[in-house]
Order: C-alpha cells, then sequence, then structure tokens
C-alpha cells in the first residue's frame, strides 16, 4: 500500500538506512509512489546504488568457479575482492566500488569490445532493486546471503528481448537489441534484468539459473520467493556502434551476474523500508 505523505516525511529520518547521503545513496529524498507512474522503468518502489569500475579478469565465481582465468574476460563493479573463487566468507566485507559503502555486493558483465579488439572502458554501473512486474512489493523478500544470480545468455544466436538485456542511449526510454548511436556528451547503456522468483533452497544453479525464474504477473510455481529483481545499467563513452562485440562473442551474448555478498543486515533494512513499504529510496540520474 503506498506511503502517505506524512509517512513518507517521517522516514526521512531514516535516510541513513534507506538510500541517503549519509548512507552513500545517490540522493537524498524519499518519495511516495504516484500510482499512475509505475512501470518496469517508472517510479516503482525501489533503492538505488552506483559503482565505479573495480577491475578486469578472466574469471567467474559462478559459470567457473574455482578455475582462475576460465572464463572470457569480465569487468567488475563493487566489491573489490571478487575473483574466481566461490568462498563467501573471504570476500564478505571487503572493500566495495559503490558509493554505499555496505553493498559489498559483486557486479560483473563481458566488457565491450571495439572493432579493433580493445576494451570500452565503462563509466559506471547503476543497480536498480525493484519488485518484478507483478509482484507485491510487501511481499518482497531479501536476498539470502551468498545467493548467485545470472541475467541473460552468454551464448545466445540471436535477439535476447529486451525486458532482459537491452541498450540504450543514457537513461533514455527506447531500449534497442544492439548498441544504438548515442549523442556527444551522452552515454551508452547496457541494461541487464535478473530473476526475481527463488526457489527458496538453492543459492546457485552451478552456472544456470536453475534455481530461479523471472515474474509474469507472480511468480511461478515451485519458485515462490519474491526477491528483488535487480537490473544493473552500465554506462560507456558513446563511441560508434559499427563492429562493437562482447568479449563473451557477439553483441547479441550481452548478461550479468550477481552475488550477494552485501552486508547482510543493511540489504535487509532497505529491502524493508524501501520496497516493501513502497517508496522511491534514492533515485539515480
Amino acid at each position: 500500500m503506498p506511503i502517505r505523505p506524512a509517512a513518507a516525511a517521517a522516514l526521512l529520518a531514516v535516510l541513513a538506512a534507506c538510500g541517503g547521503a549519509a548512507a552513500g545513496s545517490s540522493a537524498e529524498q524519499v518519495e511516495p509512489l504516484d500510482p499512475e507512474r509505475r512501470g518496469p522503468q517508472g517510479r516503482v518502489a525501489q533503492f538505488v546504488v552506483d559503482c565505479e569500475l573495480s577491475h578486469y579478469a578472466f574469471d567467474d565465481a559462478i559459470v567457473a568457479p574455482n578455475l582462475p582465468g576460465a572464463s572470457h574476460q569480465h569487468q567488475f563493479f563493487g566489491n573489490i575482492d571478487v575473483d574466481d573463487r566461490d568462498d563467501y566468507d573471504r570476500v564478505l566485507g571487503a572493500d566495495t566500488t559503490c558509493d554505499q559503502p555496505l553493498d559489498t555486493a559483486s557486479y560483473w558483465t563481458p566488457t565491450l569490445l571495439d572493432p579493433s579488439g580493445n576494451v570500452v572502458e565503462p563509466l559506471g554501473l547503476t543497480a536498480y532493486y525493484r519488485p518484478g512486474r507483478g509482484i507485491d512489493p510487501a511481499e518482497v523478500v531479501p536476498y539470502p546471503p551468498g545467493l548467485m544470480l545470472i541475467g541473460g545468455d552468454a551464448g545466445a544466436a540471436e535477439d535476447q528481448s529486451t525486458d532482459v538485456v537491452a541498450w540504450s542511449c543514457g537513461t533514455g526510454a527506447i531500449r534497442d537489441v544492439e548498441p544504438p548511436s548515442c549523442p556527444e556528451g551522452g552515454s551508452l547503456r547496457m541494461l541487464v534484468t535478473f530473476p526475481d522468483c527463488w526457489d527458496g533452497e538453492r543459492l546457485t544453479g552451478f552456472g544456470s539459473a536453475a534455481h530461479v525464474r523471472y515474474s509474469d504477473g507472480g511468480c511461478p510455481d515451485g519458485f515462490p520467493a519474491a526477491i528483488p529483481q535487480l537490473t544493473i545499467a552500465v554506462d560507456f563513452p558513446p563511441v560508434d556502434p559499427g563492429g562493437l562485440t562482447l568479449s563473451s562473442g557477439s553483441i547479441l551474448t550481452g548478461h550479468a551476474d550477481f552475488w550477494n555478498v552485501w552486508d547482510q543486515e543493511k540489504l535487509e533494512r532497505e529491502v524493508e523500508l524501501c520496497i516493501n513499504r513502497d517508496v522511491v529510496c534514492g533515485v539515480s540520474s
């Protein structure tokens, strides 16, 4: 149920726990939702984190755990210690490149390559945590510690749904299956949305998404736990889209990985105060 303006004002006192500047968020306000502006990219209940690039590595703790150098190249954001090792205790509480200092989760994607095979260095990543489509915000539960997610298909040979992987010019509403030509002064943005219904048991699909599904008006049978639907947006300089590829293959192979090594108490507060209470905590540019 939407928070009334008076209640939203009262929530300003807890901004440090819900996307306020003291918590390292990207905005300083908590706002009641306008029911007429709901939508996958509209003003839905959410909290937002911005992260800088941490490092590059040919590692993947989800698809190729404990096999250093066995993956295509990835660019990592957030937790600075994540590599090929799937040791949760080792990376929990590590330093982070995110503006929210308690977001020590790890986000990684294939690198974007120009026609000569050179890496196009990203400008940064924005993570949007929201309820999935048709999901009651009050029913969303936090990720369990150590949950691993994959969004998109690294082996795709055809266009993927733009609800899962898409390209745009900055925060523009138009989404394309391939990178568009973006104006100078803006950015080229890759968006990847992760599944948001969990089976309630497994923390990983061992290189697949077998333990999670996307919601569609609700969670399907066998995947009863509605978790936050994470969409990450990676921004790049506006480059000529001709001949761009990804380190995983063609430009159609867009995907991303997420490992929940957040400070768990902080994550639980964000879900409760922002998503469950149906408010916007921090609005990123």
